[in-house]
This record gives C-alpha cells, structure tokens and sequence, in this order.
C-alpha cells in the first residue's frame, strides 16, 4: 500500500486569515483513496463562503480548492478502474458511502453521508488531494484539462436539472444570473435546444450572454420586462444568491412550468400555494450531480465545444485570485495554475 508524502499546499488559519504556505501529512492512503496530482484548481463562491466560515462548518487551517483537474498520482489496493497517470478531475464531493439507497440508485450526490473535498478535508490549494476513487471522474482526450476543473462544480451544477428534471429540447428556458454558473448554463440549454433566455441585471452582459447562447435577454430586476415574461417559460434555472421579485418569476412560468434553484438565495423564497395548484407549478432545487451525470456532461461538453470561460493565475497568487473573484471581476471562473 502507498505510504504518505508531505502535502504542500495553501491554507487561512481563520475566517481573516490570508492564504499561507501549510504543509501537511495525509496519512497512509486507504484502499478505497487514489491521490491526484494537482495541475490546475478553479475558484467557486463555496470556496469564499467556507473560507470566511458563512455556513458554520469550516476548519482551521483550510485549504480551499473543489474544481480540480491533474494525474493520478497514487491509488488505493482496491482501486482497479483507474491507472496512475491518468487525467482526472474532482469537484465538491469526494467522498460517498457506496451502501446507502441513494448510492445504490446512482444517486451518490444525495448520500447523507457524503464527505465534501474542502469540509473537514483538505482541498485543492496544494500540489496532491486525496479522495474516493468513485468521485475521480476521467477526462476524455479531446477536453482541455487547464479550463475542465470548473466543470466539476459549476458545470454539473447547472448540468444536473437539465438531465435530473426533464428539461426538453422543445422547451423555453430562463436562466437567471449570468456568471460562473450561468454563463456555463446558456451553453448547455442552446445545445440541448432549448430556446434560452437570460435574465440579468448587467447590461453589459446581454451581449456576452448572446453569444454564449441565449437567444433573449430581460432585465432580471425590471418588473415591467418581468412582468412581461408572464406564462412564458417552462423552466427557470436560478443561479443568482440574491434575494429577488420571485413572485414575478413565479408567474413566469408556463403551466407545469419550474422554478428551480441552485444558487444559495440567502433569504426564503415566498411562494403563494394557489398560483401553484392552478397551474401545477413547482419550486424545486438541486445538489450537484453523481459521477454518473458529471460523465455525461464531460461527454457533452466534448461533443458541443462547450468549456468554462477562464482567467488563469498562478497558484502562488491565490490570494490576489480571491480577492479577483470576491470583488466580482471575474469574467467568468478563475482558475489556478499549480
């Protein structure tokens, strides 16, 4: 069995600290684990929210990092699936049980016992991270593995509803928000087929979001433009965490239409039940998808030339890359090189 090597990596000794070099032993490598040599590491807003500790569960010191992409450095005696040298890339999870129902259905992202890369394990600020081998998705030949890690989280965010809720090709879809994980979710929806709109409250980024694929744009906080989009959408995927008129984009929505939620709003989201039950709507969310669905996404994206939008930084600058991403300049996923 593959004995431990020192991690290098990067890691806050508090909710204020800045990123320093840490240096740590992970231990013997269990059977189950394979270990991944880090070559690039996207950012995500998860990232911000558990360095400053937002949601309560982080510990220090933490090294952040679940948008990963490298080598299989090490692998587990039980691991049989996956070679050393082999790209690979590891997103939020990474860590499932295997013997739950939710597992055993192929629904791994819903295990209750799923462990995240960057909560109470150490990410991909470093130059190796260690996970389940299960949650090791390979990358085929043909994607580019410098702008693939953000796939793996904001990528399979927006992916996940499309495949998990019956999105059809015939259908129109809103897509509110268009940042990290928006501008990913307009690539998808055109390549499904749908007729995609993006609601924003950017204007410079209507033209952007045209050419990423939406054939629309509203002003996401204009209640006449809103107002006008009344019965029209058969699915509204919400990106944005801001707290916005969801009555407005509730009436949006077609019969049987839903408004689904993968952006953590910050505020509940008042829904009246009579709107609901006259026209059979639904409010609905969702986690990111199992290594299963992340697979076919990888596929789609290789089939359509969709990638994520990339502003590179060293991974020795990741402190002037958090600062980029928390001042919201990010054009659309920042990304690190090791």
């Amino acid at each position: 069995m593959p004995t431990s090597t020192p991690i290098n990596a990067y890691a806050a000794a508090s909710a204020d600290a800045k990123l320093e070099p840490f240096t740590y032993d992970p231990g013997t490598l269990a059977p189950d684990e394979i270990e991944i040599t880090v070559t690039h590491c996207g950012l995500c807003h998860s990232d911000l929210s558990m360095l400053k500790n937002d949601w309560g569960m982080t510990q220090y010191p933490f090294v952040p990092g679940h948008e990963i992409t490298g080598t299989i450095a090490a692998k587990g005696a039980n691991v049989h699936h996956l070679e050393e040298g082999q790209p690979v890339g590891l997103g939020w999870y990474a860590h499932s049980c295997m013997t739950c129902h939710q597992c055993m259905s192929g629904d791994h992202n819903l295990c209750q016992s799923a462990q995240a890369t960057i909560v109470n394990r150490h990410g991909g600020f470093a130059d190796r991270v260690r996970c389940n081998a299960e949650w090791a998705i390979p990358l085929p030949e043909d994607l580019d593995a410098t702008k693939a890690g953000p796939l793996f989280c904001g990528g399979i965010t927006v992916f996940n509803p499309i495949t998990q809720f019956g999105v059809r090709p015939t259908h129109r879809v809103g897509v509110v928000g268009i940042g990290g994980l928006g501008h990913l979710a307009l690539q998808f929806l055109n390549a499904w087929g749908c007729e995609v709109t993006a609601f924003t409250s950017t204007g410079a980024k209507m033209d952007e979001a045209k050419q990423l694929g939406a054939h629309r744009c509203v002003n996401s906080r204009s209640d006449e433009e809103l107002e006008a989009e009344a019965g029209r959408h058969d699915f509204i995927l919400v990106t944005a965490n801001a707290t916005l008129n969801w009555e407005l984009y509730f009436n949006a929505l077609a019969p049987k239409g839903k408004l689904h939620f993968v952006g953590a709003v910050p505020e509940p989201v008042p829904v009246a039940a009579f709107p609901m039950i006259l026209a059979q709507r639904s409010l609905t969310a969702s986690p990111l998808g199992s290594p299963a669905t992340t697979k076919t996404m990888l596929d789609f994206c290789t089939r359509h030339n969709i990638e994520a939008q990339c502003e590179f930084f060293p991974m020795s600058k990741c402190n002037e890359a958090m600062d980029h991403l928390e001042a919201g300049k990010a054009r659309y996923r920042v990304v690190l090189e090791a």
